[in-house]
């Protein structure tokens, strides 16, 4: 099988580095070991903490999309997760930094590279922030919600992760993305975050040019690292899993193209869904990967 390169929307670091935390170097890095990997597009994904490391972290990285070379995964932008969130589903999140969604909050982070923005559109009064957000052209991900109105969301962070769930009696943020034709859903499919069950309900009750695969990786992954902190958070990795002191599970320890391995040894990949991402950004393909029988990279081209 050959596809083209994948594109990585949620990730928030990888190969021991953390991009709320990482220096320029950091960042070259690992965005050289993502395209190593086959990952060709990125856009390195923030999560909640304070206004000023927040600012901090997005200079940064966009000095280092604006001086990157041929053999680094490009930096579309940043992905902001988190302080615009419900605390009832802060997941491994610091409630204690969490902002109200209003344009004034918005406007003290600010940036033209903040490319998406995952938020609770139940906190967000008469969707005034996602209607800013859309004038500004940044996609608009309802995640770390508990609301059924999706109305002017682009997508869904981590389908059934973070979110209400289904219920047979009510309206849910997982329900109303499951039967609105026009709303993507990211989806971790680390074999950890989601059954394979609803793995293949989500499959079959969306349409397949709606799915966006991602890894939501903490620096963990491809790493040695057992034990770090994140999100102002002790977190262990057990070797299968990444959790909070309290066994709150945190992101994936995997990297995209090793959870594209396990779904299409399970049967369940589909190659739309790599071209999904790039429709969803508008990207342009420069690269492929050419896969064996087993979903194992046997050559990377760019």
């Amino acid at each position: 099988m050959i596809t083209d390169l994948l594109v990585e929307q949620h990730f928030h670091g990888g190969f021991g580095v953390d991009f709320n935390k990482a220096s320029s170097d950091d960042i070259y890095y690992l965005s050289r070991q993502m395209l190593k990997n086959g990952v060709g597009y990125i856009f390195p994904t923030l999560v909640t903490d304070s206004v000023e490391n927040i600012v901090r972290q997005i200079k940064i990285i966009k000095n280092c999309a604006q001086n990157q070379t041929s053999d680094m995964a490009r930096i579309c932008g940043i992905h902001l997760e988190g302080i615009f969130i419900n605390p009832q589903k802060a997941g491994i999140h610091d409630t204690s930094l969490f902002l109200p969604p209003t344009i004034e909050n918005y406007q003290k982070l600010e940036d033209d590279f903040i490319k998406i923005v995952t938020l609770a559109p139940e906190l967000d009064n008469n969707g005034t922030l996602i209607k800013y957000l859309h004038s500004k052209g940044v996609k608009v991900q309802a995640g770390h919600c508990a609301g059924a109105n999706l109305e002017g969301i682009d997508a869904v962070t981590h389908m059934f992760n973070a979110m209400e769930g289904i219920s047979h009696r009510k309206k849910s943020t997982a329900l109303t993305s499951l039967i609105d034709d026009r709303i993507y859903t990211e989806i971790i499919a680390d074999g950890i975050h989601v059954g394979d069950d609803a793995l293949k309900l989500l499959f079959k009750a969306k349409p397949s040019d709606k799915i966006l695969l991602i890894s939501d990786c903490l620096p963990c992954a491809k790493s040695d690292l057992k034990e770090f902190e994140f999100a102002n958070h002790k977190i262990c990795y057990d070797g299968t899993k990444a959790t909070g002191m309290d066994g709150t599970l945190a992101g994936s320890s995997k990297i995209l193209p090793e959870i594209i391995k396990i779904l299409g040894q399970k049967g369940l990949f589909n190659p739309e869904f790599i071209k999904n991402s790039y429709k969803y950004h508008n990207l342009s393909p420069f690269g492929q990967i050419v896969w064996d029988d087993e979903f194992n990279i046997v050559e990377i081209k760019y």
